[in-house]
């Protein structure tokens, strides 16, 4: 079996000009071409490696500083203690990720509006999880209280038993 580095030469045969050879086995290079490894990819911060979380805190911690300069958000929008907020962060990484996605190469020039469209959006949900954090008001940082659900109670494990959805008779 042949490596993926050995894709340099085809044998394709053509019945058009020239060039189409060429062209051909181009093609067949970059479609058997080893993926790139891209240091834009969105992650699950709860499925990150150690690794990977320090350069996501870090690119994070940089376009937020960004961010706040470039439209004046206020501490009511995003808290000096923002990064202590997993909501926030979310968000914040959410709105990041939309930004990065919307200056590809392959846009045609629709990316930034559309993330200028969302961000005003983002900006109110911040500002919702900024006031139910209560850090500006106390100007101090509060820790949010853990909510955990249960999965053990026997409701809900007779629950899980049962299908919930309506299934259409035929």
């Amino acid at each position: 079996m042949r490596d993926l580095d050995d894709t340099d030469e085809f044998d394709v045969p053509s019945s058009g000009s020239v060039g189409d050879d060429a062209i051909t086995a181009q093609l067949f290079r970059s479609a058997f071409a080893p993926a790139t490894a891209s240091k834009n990819v969105t992650r699950r911060w709860r499925e990150m490696t150690p690794e990977q979380a320090q350069d996501a805190w870090r690119s994070l911690f940089s376009w937020v500083k960004w961010l706040v300069a470039t439209y004046q958000l206020t501490t009511s929008v995003v808290p000096d203690c923002w990064w202590r907020h997993p909501e926030i962060v979310a968000e914040l990484y959410a709105l990041h990720r939309a930004e990065l996605a919307s200056f590809t190469p392959d846009d045609p020039g629709f990316g930034p509006l559309a993330f200028h469209e969302r961000l005003p959006h983002a900006v109110e949900r911040l500002r919702m999880h900024t006031r139910t954090a209560g850090c500006v008001g106390l100007q101090v940082h509060r820790e949010p209280a853990t909510r955990m659900l249960a999965n053990d109670d026997p409701a809900f494990l007779e629950w899980c038993k049962a299908a919930h959805q309506l299934v259409p008779e035929f």
